[in-house]
């Protein structure tokens, strides 16, 4: 009997948590979002996040709780001899949870680290042409997110990208969409949707986008989205969110629809932020 009763309390303990982990992870996050937001990482927002005077006070609100889980969660390492700073991380931090305002969120939970350059980075990788031909080459980046839990950013880029939201070009922002794109195991400019029902819309509505797209590069057009995403839908993905945050109501005018899957997926509506 003594035996069994063992067996039974260490499955009764091993049900609790596995069912408590969830909540102990959310009371946790919960205490963390209700902290009183640092007033010098307040400024930073100021001083880098143009797109911060824009959002409404109480995404502001929101934002500094998810910032505060944010860097609770993630750790940054600096590389190349950058030493990371509060300036650092609240830019970062900052930029990635924009992405997840208003939205249920497990907070990226495939990311564990961001690894910080202080510029452009070199990465070498094997390059397939499309017709068999493999070769090995360099490529100098500003950003990558890797599978494997990592985001690689160029400070430099990130910081200069930051300060404007005329560009439409931003990486963190680049970046952090891949993210999202890869949480269901494959990058393909296909996120997890809400429901089921909203997968055929999408994918027509992003294969029209990005095919136009392809076509307006061939034609030397251009466009309020970056041409680097007629590379592939999951680049086309990448830089529609660039757009659909910074020249908002330009990508609304010229893509009504491409901007109305967005707005329906970031639960935010840009353009009528002023």
């Amino acid at each position: 009997m003594a035996a069994y009763a063992l067996v039974f309390g260490i499955v009764v303990v091993a049900i609790a948590l596995a069912f408590g982990q969830p909540l102990v992870v959310e009371w946790r996050r919960k205490r963390l979002r209700e902290r009183l937001f640092p007033k010098p990482w307040k400024r930073i927002l100021e001083k880098r996040l143009p797109l911060y005077y824009r959002l409404p006070d109480e995404l502001k609100i929101q934002l500094h709780g998810h910032i505060q889980v944010f860097l609770a969660e993630k750790t940054f390492h600096g590389c190349g001899g950058l030493e990371i700073t509060d300036e650092i991380k609240i830019t970062i931090a900052a930029e990635a949870c924009v992405l997840i305002l208003n939205r249920k969120t497990d907070y990226y939970p495939g990311l564990n680290s961001i690894l910080v350059y202080p510029a452009e980075f070199i990465v070498r990788g094997v390059h397939h042409d499309g017709a068999g031909v493999y070769t090995d080459e360099e490529q100098i980046l500003s950003g990558e997110s890797w599978g494997e839990g990592k985001v690689v950013l160029s400070w430099d880029d990130a910081r200069r990208r930051s300060s404007s939201v005329s560009f439409g070009e931003n990486v963190v922002l680049h970046e952090f969409a891949h993210q999202l794109d890869q949480q269901d195991g494959r990058a393909n400019g296909v996120p997890i949707l809400d429901r089921r029902a909203d997968y055929p819309r999408w994918t027509r509505v992003f294969t029209n986008g990005f095919e136009g797209l392809r076509a307006q590069v061939d034609r030397g057009e251009g466009s309020c989205i970056n041409e680097y995403g007629a590379e592939s839908p999951a680049e086309f993905f990448a830089t529609a969110t660039e757009a659909f945050f910074e020249k908002s109501e330009q990508l609304k005018q010229e893509h009504g629809e491409l901007y109305e899957e967005l707005r329906n997926y970031y639960k935010v509506d840009p353009a009528e932020w002023h």
